[in-house]
């Protein structure tokens, strides 16, 4: 089957590996000069199955209002005269209640947990490197009130099978003696062994290269113009995509089935195919700072849930990355944001870097209201989903990209997770236990 991603993102291009290797004709659209130059270029390498409570939790409603007219708040809505905005927001609110909170963190614990393994096995085909680390993730807490809330998810996702364990401060200094500077301020943490970290630019570049190696056509420089679908508003089928070639100049391709993993890019493209999807782009900011002293830096990547922030070692780099900012398209570095993000990174890891060498990014994670993914069928004939992965891409991007390809090929993914078009089943997600490996 000749099959048409457009994306080259993590989740774009793992999509590509995994059709090629079920025997699909691939072709990759992709407007930048290569891939993974936009949000799998700088974000914070967490390999985070544990990083399963959404956004959109009961804690959330009073949390935001607390951090209105904050310019350093971790979650910022800065409120347009834009109804998507509006509607997203509104949706994020249902999705809010401890029902729909649990039933949200069992698909991403789900998908992330075959998306881990099917990471550990692509990295053993091939051997990529990209500075990993499998050492756990470690989300740690210096307020009391924060920890104690901690607690409940925690025991939720144990249950579920995700092993996140609460510990004392003292076991994280043993984890992690980087740590010690504050131990007095720590109020606890939970730490997930089986978790890992690494450089999702450089696993994907790398990705896209033996990819290319084995067939896959990946076209870079090209811009999609619009999604071409026939039919009625009930019954649509996906003819084709008009881009702007290498040349500038216009054309049309055609494929046998088409795949949209654009990041927070898909919504708007998707429109003219007839496909509506609640994704908004939540902007998130990441510092990176040469270390300039190892034994002040982690090696184990961290959590700073308070502040919405991550910490992961690639090698002799220190990458921070997080909070989220509800501002369109926007993609402006906020000067109190970045300074925030580097001031609690040198007051939890004194002396590991200077301020002024750090280099900033920023990059649109494509957030839906429930941080769950659009992965499966769309409502289009022949136009397939993989997008919506929020602050996860890197987390589900394997998973997300062999389930899909699964998909294409006729066959049901090994993972409980809610494919879009595709009949639930009545499995493991519903008795809260994840796939069988």
């Amino acid at each position: 089957m000749r099959v048409i991603v457009m994306g080259a993102g993590v989740i774009g291009t793992a999509t590509a590996w995994y059709l090629q290797r079920a025997g699909h004709e691939v072709t990759v659209l992709e407007r930048n000069a290569a891939a993974a130059c936009e949000t799998s270029f700088g974000n914070g390498g967490q390999i985070s199955v544990s990083h399963a409570e959404p956004w959109a939790n009961p804690s959330a409603p009073l949390k935001l209002l607390k951090w209105l007219g904050r310019e350093d708040a971790p979650l910022l809505f800065r409120l347009r005269a834009d109804p998507a905005q509006w509607r997203w927001g509104l949706k994020f609110l249902l999705e809010c209640p401890p029902g729909r909170s649990r039933h949200n963190m069992v698909q991403l614990l789900n998908l992330g947990t075959y998306s881990r393994e099917s990471l550990q096995q692509l990295r053993r085909e091939t051997a990529i490197d990209y500075d990993h680390l499998t050492r756990g993730i470690l989300h740690y807490y210096t307020s009391a009130k924060e920890f104690d809330l901690a607690i409940e998810p925690a025991r939720i996702m144990r249950e579920l099978g995700c092993e996140r364990q609460v510990i004392d401060a003292d076991e994280v200094v043993r984890i992690e003696p980087a740590m010690a500077h504050i131990r007095s301020q720590l109020a606890g943490a939970t730490y997930t062994d089986a978790d890992e970290s690494g450089d999702v630019h450089k696993f994907t570049t790398a990705l896209a290269r033996k990819a290319q190696d084995a067939g896959v056509v990946l076209r870079f420089g090209v811009r999609i113009q619009r999604l071409c679908a026939e039919g009625s508003a009930s019954s649509r089928t996906m003819t084709g995509v008009e881009i702007a070639n290498e040349s500038g100049q216009y054309e049309r391709v055609e494929a046998d089935a088409y795949v949209l993993a654009a990041g927070s890019n898909s919504a708007p493209l998707a429109k003219a195919a007839g496909v509506s999807l609640d994704i908004y782009p939540a902007k998130g900011y990441s510092a990176t700072l040469p270390v300039l002293d190892a034994s002040r830096a982690p090696s184990v990547s961290l959590t700073d849930d308070e502040y919405k922030l991550v910490f992961s070692r690639f090698g002799d780099r220190l990458r921070i990355a997080g909070t989220a900012e509800l501002n369109g398209y926007d993609l402006s570095l906020n000067p109190v944001r970045c300074e925030a993000i580097v001031r609690r990174t040198l007051e939890v890891f004194p002396g590991v870097s200077r301020p002024e060498l750090a280099t900033y990014w920023a990059g649109l994670r494509p957030a839906t209201p429930g941080n769950v993914p659009y992965v499966g069928k769309s409502t289009t004939d022949r136009l397939y989903l993989n997008t919506g992965h929020g602050t996860l891409g890197w987390t589900h991007g394997c998973g997300s990209g062999r389930a899909l390809a699964e998909l294409i090929s006729g066959r049901r993914p090994d993972v409980d997770f809610g494919f879009c078009g595709i009949a639930p089943a009545r499995s493991a997600a519903s008795a809260g236990m994840l796939h069988r490996a």
